[in-house]
């Protein structure tokens, strides 16, 4: 338990003990780990593995309904017994987690007559001082509630009597553009660190990261993504260029090292995303890992790992406290994954890089007005696990329909490197804007020293266009093919595959344990060809049963893999795709060791949607598997408002 309590140093006794029984925090531990001591299910056993329970929260949408298309993202809280899961419309509910049996829900009702990219909530954050227990719930709108895990009920001493409004005083100006949270917030001793989802307008609410006292709801902190005025950076952007602007937000989950104090942000690009005529310059902190003192909000470090962002190249994942071992001696580091396919690990007090990283020229752009930065930062080690590039000659041959499709789709396109910026030619870039890894980010074992960091390889296609009397005046456009990626009309990548992978990163060396094909193509495997990989969203669990538990892909499998070799040793189907990261916990009355995951399918990559989340488990007592409970509750859809801006049952 040393380094699991290491990173849970100001949790009350009682929580360090459950802690490594339980799942209570989004990422195992405020650390992001992603890493349980568990071991009743292990190599040995993990193929008996069979559903338990089966919980239908209600909340879907497959544009049926509803304008926008749901995807469930969130990975349930596990503390004192009682799960804690939320939903693409932002409502908590309390399980069982033995039986999926609803204890309550709360619902902040959203407005789901809205048109958004997702309906999207990734889950919520726990904190208690020794007495009060509370569950933090950020919503799509833009709203954090206080809620009594007890009840269910908003805790009246929070803010408006339970809620705060997270635009009031900060997005005012902007009431047409979006705000709101998709992950959880952090939490440290008594402050809820919030991040945020922005629109991707030039101009825009801020996506400054803010800190709330957990009690009252009070604004404690706030640090400035974009530099301005005296502050360190400011001198990285032309004159004016930070007055409001969007982006530069952390939309993914943040890190807290508890021991000393520290919150680690990943921050994502200035917007817009493809075109900075009117930013010219580095754009700090845009695309940055910043360690902040958690207590006050102040830089104590920064690294950028995109200058001048031109291809959404945001941090999408929270990072990683890891421990390497360099010249004998344990170092506390920070790991932090990327859309780009590099892996950054730095010394987590001093922000030094514990490998080098160069400064490379990459190529200039041709569109007017933009000035693409002369160097992009590349760390020596590791190796990338995402492909960086390709040339025609690549094209697809797993079926003559895929190749000639794809050949069509890219005449006369520019296959370039990593960093070729977008051009007025079509541009396949390596990676795409979904990477790479994106938001289910890696785990790490702290027995080896391992991060487990599953990646896709789907190109963007794309060219830049002129349009006449708008504010910016260059747009990404893509070239005719499904969210502008460079894949078929089937979405399969137009390039051989494999089209995506889990790799094994030893930290200390910088080296590639393993890399393992992830995931199938089912329509290809019927035609006979071997598995080639399939586009992937969520993330991996790793335990000390010597398993690294995956869903993530878009072909309904969960799977699990030997972690020292990486051997898939056990894959079962579920009604949708898992675009979730999962979650274990032992269970206080049956005393077994439980594997849950969201199974909600749709996001970009899929035309299934479900409202599953399943737990699965060793058979209790004989060979044969419990039964299958399948549990659901009616939902009331109605729209929120200032009067009256939530309900609970």
């Amino acid at each position: 338990m040393r380094n699991l309590t290491l990173l849970l140093g100001f949790w009350p006794l009682g929580a360090i003990a459950a802690a490594g029984q339980e799942w209570p925090s989004y990422g195992g531990d405020p650390g992001g780990m992603k890493y349980s001591e568990l071991r009743q299910i292990d190599r040995s056993n993990v193929t008996r593995l069979k559903p338990v329970w089966m919980f239908h929260t209600g909340d879907v949408s497959d544009k049926s309904k509803w304008p926008s298309a749901s995807a469930f993202e969130a990975t349930p809280l596990v503390v004192d017994g009682v799960m804690y899961v939320t939903t693409p419309f932002s409502r908590l509910i309390a399980l069982d987690p033995e039986t999926g049996r609803e204890f309550w829900s709360f619902d902040p009702r959203i407005d789901r007559d809205q048109s958004v990219n997702l309906f999207i909530n990734r889950g919520a954050a726990y904190w208690t001082d020794g007495r009060k227990r509370r569950l933090f719930l950020g919503t799509l709108d833009g709203r954090l509630f206080s809620i009594v895990a007890e009840s269910g009920k908003p805790d009246p001493a929070f803010g408006l009597g339970g809620w705060i409004d997270l635009r009031s005083g900060f997005a005012d100006a902007f009431r047409d553009r979006r705000y709101g949270m998709t992950s959880p917030a952090a939490i440290y001793r008594n402050l809820v660190i919030c991040g945020a989802m922005t629109s991707e307008e030039p101009r825009g609410p801020s996506g400054d990261v803010r800190a709330f006292d957990a009690r009252s709801g009070k604004l404690v902190w706030t640090f400035h993504t974009v530099a301005r005025g005296e502050e360190f950076g400011a001198n990285t952007w032309p004159a004016g260029a930070t007055q409001n602007r969007g982006g530069v937000n952390a939309w993914a989950p943040l890190t807290v090292d508890t021991r000393r104090g520290m919150v680690f942000l990943p921050l994502t690009s200035p917007a817009t995303d493809s075109h900075g005529w009117d930013r010219k310059g580095a754009n700090l902190f845009g695309n940055s890992l910043v360690a902040l003192d958690a207590a006050t909000g102040k830089r104590i470090w920064h690294f950028q790992t995109v200058h001048h962002d031109l291809w959404d190249y945001d941090l999408p994942a929270q990072p990683n406290l890891v421990q390497v071992t360099r010249d004998g001696k344990a170092v506390d580091a920070v790991a932090q994954v990327t859309k780009t396919g590099y892996t950054f690990l730095f010394d987590r007090s001093s922000g030094r890089p514990l490998f080098p990283i160069e400064e490379v020229p990459v190529p200039a752009s041709h569109v007017p007005g933009e000035e693409a930065y002369p160097t992009q930062p590349r760390p020596v080690k590791p190796p990338p696990y995402a492909r960086q590039g390709m040339a025609r000659d690549d094209l697809t041959t797993v079926t003559p329909e895929s190749r000639a499709y794809c050949a069509k789709l890219s005449e006369g396109a520019v296959f370039g490197q990593i960093f070729t910026p977008p051009g007025l030619q079509p541009t396949v870039n390596f990676p795409g804007t979904n990477g790479g890894a994106n938001w289910g980010g890696a785990s790490f074992d702290p027995q080896t020293h391992t991060l487990y960091v599953n990646s896709m390889d789907v190109a963007a296609l794309h060219r830049m266009i002129r349009r006449e009397g708008f504010d910016v005046p260059y747009r990404s456009q893509g070239m005719g093919s499904v969210n502008s990626r460079f894949w078929d009309a089937d979405l399969n990548p137009c390039q051989k595959p494999p089209w995506a992978f889990l790799t094994a990163i030893n930290l200390d060396t910088g080296e590639f344990r393993w890399r393992s094909i992830l995931g199938v193509v089912d329509r290809l495997i019927e035609k006979g060809i071997p598995p080639t990989g399939a586009p992937n969203l969520g993330g991996s669990l790793v335990t000390a049963g010597g398993l690294v538990f995956i869903g993530a892909t878009n072909d309904s499998r969960f799977r699990a893999f030997d972690k020292d070799t990486g051997k898939e040793i056990w894959v079962t189907r579920l009604p949708a795709s898992a675009h979730a990261t999962p979650a274990t916990f032992v269970g206080r009355k049956s005393g077994r060791q439980f594997v849950v995951i969201a199974a909600g399918g749709g996001n970009k990559y899929n035309g299934d949607f479900s409202d599953a989340l399943i737990a699965f488990a060793l058979p209790a007592g004989d060979p044969e598997a419990p039964p299958l409970v399948h549990t659901s509750r009616a939902v009331s859809f109605r729209t929120a408002s200032p009067q009256n801006p939530a309900t609970v049952s």
